[in-house]
């Protein structure tokens, strides 16, 4: 779980990061960045009913967090965002959770790009 200061609270926050921010989307969830200002990121989660009933949201709401947690140190700081889960996600595995918020965390520019990898096989000899 995140620290409670790396957390977003208010709606009026969320508002403000829907409505004029960066958004980056994938099937199992959308990625929203606004600039904060601080020399850290906090996060909000944002799981509707659509997803499923509580046990379901709140396991969703947890893999999320979890996702954003291990990669917390690649990311760049100084951005608040918002993750709203799909109605995809109550199937996802934490692995494909992971790998879509890497996606989007790349895509938004919170974190660096991967390095195209080298062919290997087609150097002529």
């Amino acid at each position: 779980m995140l620290k409670r200061a790396y957390r977003l609270k208010g709606s009026d926050r969320f508002l403000e990061i829907k409505r004029s921010g960066k958004s980056s989307m994938h099937p199992l969830m959308v990625l929203t960045i606004l600039p904060n200002e601080l020399s850290y990121n906090r996060f909000g989660f944002v799981v509707s009913r659509r997803v499923g009933g509580a046990v379901v949201r709140n396991r969703v709401r947890r893999l999320m967090q979890e996702a954003v947690r291990l990669r917390w140190p690649e990311l760049m700081t100084g951005y608040d965002a918002v993750l709203t889960a799909r109605p995809a996600i109550c199937r996802a595995s934490f692995a494909e959770v992971d790998q879509a918020f890497g996606a989007l965390a790349r895509r938004a520019g919170l974190m660096p790009q991967l390095e195209p990898a080298q062919d290997q096989g087609d150097h002529l000899l």
